[in-house]
């Protein structure tokens, strides 16, 4: 386990140097002029949501891989033969709301969502408070599964509170208390609602590199899915937001990451995966 994760390691390092040098010229991310700056440089810190928001009339591309488990070794070429991509579009409706759509191939999921500012974080006021809600279609349910399925069945919902403090150039934290209600759910392994609350943070060791990580604690599982632990890295390229992550849910869905985690750190059944913003 120690040589697979030194192997990806050294993998994931290599692919986000090359990427800095290819972009290094076409920097194109807005000046922020505020006095306060925002906690996190990206959108999400690693797959959970930051309270970054995109700029008014800011549009983001995302692209998004999940691999396989990178315990089935040399076989499965450590994870990399068997993905899960997520596809979606952000838009900045103004300085303190934020559109979302995006589609994921593992279980052909719609999500759409919604984030806007409450508070911010000031010399009065500790901290930054963003509201975060998100509707989820899973397209990949079928009658021949379930007879008397309807399109509400295939409905789940996701309400959070993004709080968090940057509290110098270096460290950021969050605190992220959630809520999931799931229309369609499997009782003997999961329940209807679920309460989660999960911190995040970011810790600056280069000018352009942060170190990131994020645990969630689900209140309301039954020990058969595993509480999200992610793992990732920063890199700024440019116009490019660039990260790379281990994890142990490979679903990239912001309600699929948060409930239906499969992975075991302790044994190595982890995934590692990117996620790609672009903005224009």
């Amino acid at each position: 386990m120690t040589k697979t994760l030194f192997f990806l390691s050294m993998l994931a390092s290599s692919l986000a140097f090359a990427q800095e040098d290819l972009l290094k010229d076409i920097d194109t991310i807005k000046t922020n002029t505020e006095i306060s700056q925002p906690a996190f440089k990206a959108l999400q810190i690693v797959t959970g949501q930051s309270t970054k928001l995109p700029a008014k009339n800011e549009w983001y591309i995302v692209v998004a891989h999940r691999f396989g488990d990178v315990s089935k070794g040399f076989k499965d070429f450590f994870g990399l033969d068997d993905a899960s991509t997520k596809l979606g579009v952000i838009y900045g409706v103004t300085d303190g709301l934020s559109l979302n759509l995006s589609r994921e191939t593992n279980q052909k999921t719609f999500e759409g969502g919604a984030k806007y500012k409450l508070l911010k974080q000031s010399e009065s006021f500790p901290v930054d408070i963003v509201g975060y809600n998100v509707l989820a279609v899973n397209t990949d349910l079928s009658k021949d599964n379930y007879p008397d399925l309807q399109f509400g069945d295939r409905l789940s919902y996701l309400t959070q509170a993004l709080i968090s403090r940057r509290f110098n150039d270096k460290l950021s934290l969050q605190l992220t208390p959630s809520y999931v209600h799931k229309n369609l759910y499997e009782p003997s392994i999961e329940n209807k609602d679920q309460f989660l609350t999960g911190l995040g943070g970011r810790y600056k060791v280069s000018k352009r590199i942060s170190i990131n990580a994020e645990y969630f604690v689900n209140f309301d599982n039954h020990s058969f899915y595993k509480n999200p632990l992610s793992l990732g890295m920063d890199i700024e390229t440019g116009g490019h937001v660039f990260q790379l992550l281990f994890t142990n849910s490979q679903l990239n869905s912001d309600i699929g990451y948060l409930t239906n985690a499969t992975g075991n750190w302790g044994k190595g059944h982890i995934f590692f995966g990117f996620n790609l913003y672009r903005v224009f």
